[in-house]
């Protein structure tokens, strides 16, 4: 009969209605904010940008059946609460994109602040050629923010963990900041060569208490307990940086440290106990205590 759909013909489906569908079902996975992943993962799978989707929803444009197959499976994962990251590959951060996935723990927008924090007294440094010191550097975010944002800065980054130096090194090569020297040691044994040289340390360390157990899914299941866990009180980290810090610093030199909203009176304790001075705890974009500073004396 003219007119009539072939029995195997693909279901034309629209952009604008694949993202509606899409955030439907992270709502009902309890997922944070659905209708932004839903046309992230859109726009992976299309190649595009957020704002592309929202510009091919708006035009009505029609979803290609091969990446309406590619997005099944990422949208049964992200119900799951794999983290969206993993499914993408990527974490934004600050002006850049840092390649993430299992076994190192994904940037968070909060630090972002950390590293202004770091950012801002690297720049204050009384140096043609300031040193930095990312400890526990993960992905690389805070030390390679030092590095692409204060350019004349030399920029040391110090991690630990087998599976997230595979991630540093990646970010490190793909940023292409050859202002960055990398190393694979314990914290505490951190680049001896730079004591009593280095203008900032920064470090987002593990901070977490052992006995407080993430609530979101996408940290207590997929972020690496070793980047999260810091000891009953959760500053056991906090501890060996105020001594590395003390170590590495010259002078006038800044520690900057992430922490818990309610971590700022102990971490300034501890740092001034040490004998670091003008500890200050400073928020984030939403107000909460994010992160505490002080100066060597």
């Amino acid at each position: 009969m003219s007119g009539t759909v072939p029995p195997h013909a693909p279901l034309v489906v629209s952009v604008a209605d694949t993202v509606r569908a899409a955030a439907r079902r992270l709502h009902a996975a309890g997922v944070p904010d659905p209708q932004v992943d839903a046309e992230l993962l859109v726009a992976h799978v299309l190649g595009s940008s957020r704002g592309g989707v929202q510009a091919a929803a708006i035009r009505g444009d029609r979803m290609p059946e091969p990446a309406a197959r590619a997005l099944a499976p990422l949208l049964d994962r992200r119900a799951a609460r794999e983290p969206l990251q993993h499914l993408t590959g990527l974490a934004p951060f600050r002006s850049m994109e840092l390649a993430v996935g299992p076994g190192v723990f994904v940037p968070r927008p909060e630090t972002e602040t950390v590293a202004q924090l770091a950012i801002d007294a690297l720049r204050s440094a009384a140096s043609q050629a300031p040193i930095a010191v990312d400890l526990g550097t993960g992905s690389g975010a805070i030390a390679l923010a030092m590095a692409t944002e204060v350019p004349h800065a030399r920029v040391f980054a110090a991690e630990n963990s087998v599976d997230a130096f595979v991630w540093t090194k990646h970010n490190v090569a793909r940023i292409g900041a050859d202002n960055v020297t990398l190393a694979f040691v314990d914290l505490a044994d951190a680049f001896p060569e730079l004591d009593g040289t280095v203008s900032v340390v920064a470090s987002n360390p593990p901070y977490v208490p052992d006995d407080a157990i993430p609530r979101d899914p996408e940290v207590r299941l997929y972020d690496p307990p070793a980047a999260l866990y810091g000891g009953p009180d959760g500053l056991d980290a906090v501890r060996h940086l105020s001594r590395v810090g003390l170590r590495l610093g010259h002078p006038g030199a800044t520690i900057v440290i992430e922490h818990g909203e309610w971590q700022g009176a102990a971490i300034r304790e501890i740092l001034t106990a040490d004998g670091w001075r003008s500890a200050a705890t400073h928020p984030d974009l939403t107000t909460r205590d994010r992160a505490t500073t002080a100066s060597r004396p």
